[in-house]
């Protein structure tokens, strides 16, 4: 049954939705207006966009208190629980795990927040309320990074950074600083999220047995061009053919610095070898144990799974590596570019 509305009311409800800065009075318009169209309760639900329990509650205050039923009212609940200083409160419980407050396990529920809270202030909120809390702060669910921790004291691995900082910025003419890694490319492809439409979840599907093959890279750290090469295992053989390659791409180089990690490959017998024939004309500054996030070429990497590897769906392996390579083309390609329009204005 439709709701009865005379004209003079539909008129100033009318007036009110054009007029209204407040997106929730004017929702309310809407549903007295709607109802009095003759709409049923899911069909106003689903054009104004709330719960559908919603609809009959506007509607009943309308019927009782007429237009003033329409106002928000909250103002009338007294002080508000969630102010700036309960938000803060929150902020630094949710810079500890749950179990840094005597919780028996890691990780953090929405009811663990809530009891952590009123212990902390004394105030209890609701689940919705909470999560408004944490939605205010830009609290999310993520995944954790998994790290290890560098064994070096921190004096000796700043001055580390320091020194091959001073290698990237004080470099001398005719010399050239790569920052240098391995990728793992795998034929399972690595999982990560997507767009997905409503009730769906896309399948990637896997060859079971899985393959790798391996990228060893260099960039330039004043260009950021990329130099690689490609093989089926990470051995000291790999990253042998990046050095030659290298000498060959540098031929006016006299010294070519290549920034890398303490991988065994790296300070192995045939890679020492190899640099003693070279006469010091490579060099290897190592970066301090376990930090991956002071190597620049990680970014690379990541980029690289993000366009490539992340779900992918080549069933063999010279597929993926040829899409691999395109990629690393294309990002060298547009490098060059920006360059060209950088000097060009």
């Amino acid at each position: 049954m439709s709701l009865p509305l005379n004209g003079q009311a539909r008129r100033a409800l009318e007036r009110d939705l054009r007029h209204s800065r407040d997106a929730r009075f004017a929702k309310r318009c809407m549903i007295v207006l709607q109802r009095s169209r003759g709409w049923n309760y899911r069909r106003i639900a689903e054009a104004t966009g709330v719960a559908l329990g919603t609809v009959p509650a506007v509607l009943q205050r309308w019927k009782r208190y007429g237009p003033l039923g329409l106002v928000d009212r909250r103002e009338d609940n007294g002080e508000a629980k969630v102010d700036e200083h309960f938000l803060d409160g929150v902020w630094e419980v949710l810079e500890h795990p749950a179990s840094h407050y005597g919780w028996p396990r890691p990780t953090w529920t929405i009811e663990l927040l809530i009891l952590t809270m009123v212990g902390k202030t004394g105030v209890r909120v609701s689940r919705s309320t909470m999560s408004r809390a944490l939605k205010r702060i830009g609290a999310r669910k993520g995944w954790p990074k998994p790290i290890v921790l560098c064994p070096w004291s921190k004096a000796r691995r700043t001055r580390r950074l320091n020194q091959i900082r001073r290698r990237v910025t004080q470099r001398r003419p005719r010399e050239v600083v790569l920052w240098s890694d391995e990728v793992d490319i795998h034929l399972n492809p690595k999982i990560g999220s997507d767009g997905m439409l409503p009730a769906q979840q896309r399948r990637v599907v896997t060859p079971g047995k899985n393959q790798k093959r391996y990228v060893a890279g260099a960039m330039n750290a004043r260009t950021q061009k990329l130099t690689w090469v490609t093989g089926e295992r990470k051995t000291s053989r790999l990253f042998m053919d990046l050095i030659v390659k290298l000498c060959r791409e540098y031929r006016g180089a006299r010294v070519i610095h290549l920034i890398v990690d303490n991988r065994k490959i790296h300070d192995s017998r045939q890679t020492r070898a190899l640099l003693e024939q070279l006469g010091g004309r490579v060099q290897l500054p190592f970066l301090p144990a376990y930090s991956p996030e002071d190597n620049p070429i990680e970014r690379v990497w990541k980029d690289l799974h993000d366009n490539v590897t992340r779900n992918h769906r080549y069933r063999r392996m010279e597929w993926l590596m040829g899409a691999v390579e395109a990629y690393l083309d294309y990002r060298n390609g547009s490098l060059r570019e920006s360059q060209r329009r950088r000097c060009a204005g």
